[in-house]
């Protein structure tokens, strides 16, 4: 079975991965906020820590947190700029590691620590554990029902992949990816992790949005390549609901620039910079209580990882203002959710679609990239506008009741699904709009790679010379289809996605979008505010 291909050593590298750690964590003692635990002399295999020998040191009381500078960057763990998860990291990175999340806890006086990973939608699902028990969790791993990830009610066999042993009634396994072990301002003395998600038997679940990311990138550092991206987010801010009439409802925040509600965006944006995630600007956008915010770019599956980190902080640091955040907008209409990225060699030292000329063209690379995008911007709409409400968006400014629209690029145009930017100290750089602020980064991520990789790797997939027009040579653009279910069907019949992204991950997204379209979940009001 191909989708099995390579999952044997794949859990032996977990096997390994978690030997290692068993050997590292020996050498560390974690803080907590009731003191100093030595837990060093552990039985490897005592769940219980009833051999345990602990010790505690009574500790002050006292919060703090570090700038991104006192931390470790996202990038400089054994997980380098492309997100490649095969690597097995050696001890003495571990050991780095662990030293730096020790001083982080006592620093700190951590309570909790929460393992996250993402569900197919792009929500953050997790466990908290208390702070002391974080050493055991690093070797072993958090157990989570795997049904919490997929959400597909009463899977029909036809539709979903019993992988091996596992069966979607099972649990998985969160490993944590130490480099994002970040205290959460928002969040009393609490931190997070951000974990890759196996299957008890210790294969990668194949379902998992960012290994899917993960291996996209590998794919493209192994031609060669690397990404440079962030993501631009719309969002809405609502006031508290209220009851008016026997109906809850929930009024649109005033523009957020203003004296009163100031706070609010300050905090957010502070608390983004201190877990690694720049904010390069934010402004009020076109609507009452609407919001644009714009991240720094960064190498490999941090823009991804940023972005994950976004859509949960937003959510929690308008709680404390007594506002609710929204990735809808009122009219039932999906803000805008934006990947802007370029390419660049392997090293990251150039952007690949720069001309050397200093023309305002995208190069040849980039031609290639762009038309493996148009090739499959059908597909790639599927998971980027991924419910009925998101597509609305496509033809909101026509009168004419179509199926489908053209696939548009342009250069420095914001009409277009495409738009192509040469100007700012960014250089180059494309802004694939087909996106929705409600689409999982990660997805939108590894379908971009996957789709640009393609072009690259396609001698028909050339654009004509910009005084030729806008045209393709020889393959035709796809269409982006209004309806969801001509989206999913478009997805089911790229064989280039399916093959990149999986089969077992297309027939799960599948069969959850046709369950939501079935059951009119996608746009009900109890997930308004995911």
């Amino acid at each position: 079975d191909i989708r099995d291909e390579g999952n044997e050593t794949k859990a032996s590298r977990m096997s390994k991965l978690r030997n290692t750690r068993k050997e590292v964590t020996k050498l560390h003692s974690f803080s907590t906020e009731i003191g100093e635990v030595d837990i060093a002399n552990s039985k490897e295999d005592d769940k219980d820590s009833k051999d345990q020998t602990i010790v505690i040191k009574p500790l002050p009381i006292k919060t703090s947190v570090n700038a991104p500078g006192d931390e470790f960057h996202p990038n400089s763990n054994y997980t380098d700029n492309t997100g490649n998860s095969t690597q097995i990291p050696t001890a003495p990175q571990l050991s780095s590691r662990m030293k730096h999340i020790k001083q982080e806890m006592a620093k700190n006086h951590l309570q909790f620590v929460r393992f996250e990973a993402t569900d197919l939608h792009g929500v953050s699902r997790s466990k908290s554990i208390p702070a002391h028990f974080f050493q055991e969790k690093v070797i072993h791993g958090v157990y989570m029902p795997r049904g919490y990830l997929e959400l597909i009610p009463n899977p029909k066999d036809n539709e979903v992949d019993h992988i091996r042993a596992t069966c979607f009634n099972s649990d998985i396994v969160l490993m944590p990816e130490l480099s994002t072990f970040r205290v959460l301002p928002w969040a009393e003395r609490t931190a997070r992790v951000i974990c890759d998600t196996f299957t008890v038997t210790g294969e990668p679940l194949l379902t998992s949005p960012r290994h899917i990311a993960k291996r996209q990138l590998s794919r493209l550092q192994d031609s060669g390549f690397s990404l440079f991206s962030a993501f631009i987010y719309d969002f809405c801010t609502f006031g508290v609901p209220e009851i008016i009439n026997s109906k809850t409802i929930s009024l649109p925040a005033s523009a957020l620039l203003n004296d009163h509600d100031q706070p609010f965006i300050q905090e957010l944006v502070d608390g983004l910079y201190h877990t690694g995630a720049n904010v390069e600007s934010f402004s009020s956008s076109t609507r009452p209580g609407q919001m644009e915010i714009c991240f720094l770019p960064e190498f490999g599956i941090s823009s991804a990882d940023n972005a994950f980190t976004f859509r949960t902080a937003v959510k929690e640091v308008a709680r404390k203002y007594n506002y609710i955040t929204s990735f809808f907008i009122e009219t039932g209409f999906c803000n805008s959710g934006i990947l802007s990225h370029s390419l660049w060699d392997v090293d990251g030292k150039k952007n690949m679609f720069c001309s050397s000329s200093g023309m305002e063209q995208l190069t040849t690379t980039g031609k290639k990239w762009l038309a493996g995008l148009l090739k499959h911007s059908a597909a790639l709409s599927c998971l980027m506008a991924p419910a009925a409400s998101c597509r609305k968006r496509y033809f909101k400014e026509s009168k004419d009741l179509k199926e489908s629209v053209p696939t548009t690029w342009a250069y420095n145009d914001n009409s277009c699904a495409f738009n192509i930017k040469c100007h700012g100290e960014k250089g180059t750089r494309i802004e694939n709009k087909l996106g929705s602020a409600t689409a999982n980064p990660y997805l939108v991520l590894a379908a971009t790679v996957a789709a640009g990789l393609d072009g690259l790797q396609r001698n028909d997939c050339v654009l004509a010379a910009p005084e030729d027009g806008t045209d393709l040579h020889q393959p035709k653009f796809s269409e982006i289809p209004l309806k969801l279910e001509d989206a999913l069907m478009a997805l089911e019949e790229d064989q280039c996605l399916r093959q990149a992204l999986g089969e077992t991950f297309i027939r799960y997204f599948v069969a959850m979008k046709k369950y939501e379209l079935e059951s009119e979940e996608t746009d009900a009001e109890r997930n308004k505010f995911l």
